[in-house]
């Protein structure tokens, strides 16, 4: 409670110095003194709103979280996990998986974005991975690039992208930021498949050695 108090009390100070700011600069710039009055006054409304946004949207995600078996949380105990880390880590992967319905719904909704999925399986290995990470909790900080920075950054680059799409009149600018953001998410999709990759070393390394030792035993058989 403390700590939400205080963060609101920054929140405002910021606001409150950053308007401020503005108001010297149009000042200085000498600018009308009413309407640098209003265009201060206006940023720090629009920052606020803002805030008000971020803040409602992170209560409402927390309400949204499903109620936790005794079962699961003797799992993530068992893991190593405190309580704090399971909050974190429910929190976390529930923020993904809203991400993963993201990427599924936008990449199906155009003929370019769906080749791309195609060519990396997209959405089948960020499913495969969001999985294999809630089997292993402990493991969440080796997939720190997936969680914080690929998935979070597709999902966000193909709602763009179909957004933009679908406009009824399209300039050749348009089209060529188009042509610029597939590429971008044909390179993000590929980084998915490499966080897949290194999450799953393990066992390639340990199918690697059963290989070898099964070759070994054929020669000696011979």
């Amino acid at each position: 409670m403390k700590q939400s108090i205080l963060y609101t009390s920054l929140i405002y100070t910021l606001t409150l110095l950053t308007s401020l700011f503005i108001f010297i600069i149009m000042i200085g710039l000498e600018l009308n003194g009413l309407l640098a009055l209003g265009l201060s006054i206006g940023t720090g409304v629009l920052m606020l709103k803002k805030f008000g946004r971020k803040t409602a949207s992170a209560k409402h995600t927390s309400h949204k979280l499903p109620k936790m078996t005794q079962g699961k949380e003797a799992f993530y105990t068992s893991k190593g996990l405190s309580k704090e880390d399971i909050q974190y880590f429910r929190k976390t992967m529930h923020k993904a998986k809203e991400q993963v319905i993201i990427i599924e719904k936008n990449m199906t909704q155009s003929g370019k974005l769906r080749a791309i999925e195609n060519r990396n399986n997209t959405v089948a290995l960020s499913k495969a991975l969001f999985k294999e990470i809630t089997d292993e909790p402990d493991r969440l900080h080796e997939v720190d690039q997936f969680l914080y920075v690929h998935l979070p950054s597709l999902a966000d680059l193909v709602k763009k992208y179909v957004e933009i799409e679908n406009h009824k009149a399209k300039s050749k600018a348009t089209y060529d930021i188009l042509e610029k953001s597939s590429q971008t998410i044909d390179k993000m999709c590929g980084q998915i498949v490499e966080d897949y990759v290194m999450f799953k070393e393990d066992d390639i390394q340990d199918l690697d050695v059963e290989i070898e030792l099964a070759k070994r035993t054929l020669n000696d058989e011979l």
